[in-house]
Order: structure tokens, then sequence, then C-alpha cells
């Protein structure tokens, strides 16, 4: 069976040490995705439409596009 993975736009999917995929701030023309652990969850609300925003293990900060489940 395929694993599907969780949309980042909705923050209860979202977890401290879940593993996601991020588009950064000056990668968003570009679409480049970066791959990491969550570190911070930054953005309050229960959703965002351009994804929940956090702050990965490594520093780097990005909306989330996609939980790896």
């Amino acid at each position: 069976m395929e694993k599907k993975n969780l949309p980042g736009s909705i923050r209860a999917n979202i977890q401290i040490g879940s593993e996601v995929t991020v588009v950064q701030k000056h990668h968003q023309r570009s679409g480049e995705l970066t791959e990491g652990i969550v570190k911070k969850i930054l953005t309050s609300s229960p959703n965002h439409h351009h994804g929940i925003k956090v702050m990965l293990e490594t520093g780097e900060v990005g909306r989330v596009k996609e939980v790896i489940i």
C-alpha cells in the first residue's frame, strides 16, 4: 500500500520531531524543497494556506509543504 504524506497547511499534522519538507522564503519562486526535522513551530494559527511556518533542527525556516510519515 502506498504511503500518503500529510499536507503541511494544517498545524495539527505537525509536531516537534516530525520529518517534513519545507520551502524556504528565498526558494519560493523555484519551489526548491528542503527536508528536515521540526525543531519549533512558528505559526500559531490552526492552518495556513501557504503552509505552517517552522524552524528545522538546522536552523532553517520555511513553510511546510508535506509531513513525511
